[in-house]
């Protein structure tokens, strides 16, 4: 979710929130580009997260609090949500930075990033440690370091 820019004068923050998925309590947004297929998602509520089905996110499957508990646990920030009656995610504070062995940097904390596309706030991150990446700062696996691959998800050009 978008937070107050640090300082006057910094460019507008940008959400990054990826396709709309929308259930009668709460709306999920999936960015394939960021996805790394960690899978928590799909290992944490299966009934709404199914890779095999069309859509792939069912958001009223569950309640929206159980929906929203395991998209936070979503390292890369592919998946957020959007509920009224929730409040929105909070950042961990300290913010914390994991390396994952032949794989990206996971930050999680209050992230401010500044991207080709425009500044970025989020809460949660794969960050590319090969700089070959198209989707800097994003890893986008182009070094061939991904994130678990028993399991795969849609793209972005599923319905």
């Amino acid at each position: 979710m978008p937070a107050t820019n640090p300082e006057p004068g910094t460019p507008p923050a940008r959400p990054w929130r990826g396709k709309p998925y929308a259930g009668a309590e709460i709306t999920v947004y999936f960015d394939a580009h960021r996805c790394r297929h960690f899978a928590e998602c799909l290992r944490g509520l299966p009934q709404v997260f199914d890779a095999r089905r069309r859509a792939w996110i069912e958001p009223d499957a569950a309640s929206a609090a159980l929906v929203a508990d395991v998209i936070r646990r979503c390292p890369s920030g592919a998946l957020h949500y959007q509920a009224p009656d929730m409040p929105d995610e909070r950042p961990d504070i300290p913010t914390s930075v994991r390396v994952i062995e032949h794989g990206p940097f996971l930050l999680r904390g209050d992230l401010r990033l500044d991207t080709p596309r425009g500044l970025v706030t989020d809460t949660r991150a794969a960050l590319c440690r090969c700089t070959r990446s198209a989707r800097q700062p994003f890893c986008d696996a182009t070094c061939g370091t991904d994130g678990p691959r028993d399991a795969q998800l849609p793209d972005s050009s599923d319905s």
